[in-house]
């Protein structure tokens, strides 16, 4: 995996604040961790990307699938943790430790240490699709931290308050910026904005977001 920011200046600062608990790691996936990008071919490969179904019927745009000892799914019966994939039958993918390590990492790097994620949500975005303000709340563990890897084509994240009405803030993730959230802003409302077009040189015509979580 080559560096894409060689040669490069990046303005942006190293470390951006969007709330109280909620922390922007700027380019903090490193360009040289190609395990992880192999690792997440290898899951995808096991367990492909499917559009899951609301439980009010909304085929979602964003395509998912997990790793872990659980699994986020959602259909007819509502919003749940699995630790079998209803697709295939068996059990989800193991979290590769390259994964893990990343999201321990990132969550210490933001001031939320001890972290120890057992769910990875894989979200493929293509152009247009796009995630709609919501809270992760399914988790049985609130006190937790969200560890949100940004890979491919660059999005605007919303980024709101505690009530679905807070005006969120925008920012721009591009290919290996990482969000940290936790403690008074764990369940914030949040969303990504529709994906404008583009061609990623590592990832395509796509962005994938990896999401740590701790459910139990």
């Amino acid at each position: 995996m080559t560096d894409l920011f060689a040669g490069l200046a990046d303005p942006r600062p190293a470390q951006e604040t969007m709330a109280e608990g909620a922390v922007l790691l700027r380019g903090f996936f490193a360009a040289g961790e190609a395990d992880v990008i192999a690792e997440l071919r290898a899951i995808v490969a096991q367990a492909p990307f499917r559009h899951m179904v609301t439980p009010g019927g909304h085929t979602m745009s964003v395509a998912m699938t997990n790793c872990g000892s659980k699994g986020w799914v959602t259909d007819r019966r509502g919003y749940r943790y699995d630790s079998v994939d209803p697709e295939s039958g068996h059990k989800w993918p193991a979290m590769p430790s390259s994964f893990r390590d990343l999201a321990e990492r990132a969550a210490a790097q933001g001031g939320l240490s001890s972290f120890s994620p057992d769910a990875c949500l894989v979200n493929r975005y293509v152009p247009g699709a796009k995630m709609s303000l919501h809270q992760d709340k399914d988790e049985l563990d609130l006190g937790a931290p969200i560890v949100s890897v940004s890979l491919g084509l660059p999005a605007t994240f919303m980024f709101g308050g505690l009530l679905r009405s807070d005006k969120p803030k925008r920012f721009r993730l591009a290919h290996g910026d990482i969000a940290v959230w936790g403690g008074p802003a764990r369940l914030a409302f949040h969303g990504v904005a529709p994906l404008a077009d583009g061609e990623h040189p590592v990832m395509g015509r796509q962005r994938i977001n990896l999401t740590f979580r701790k459910v139990i």
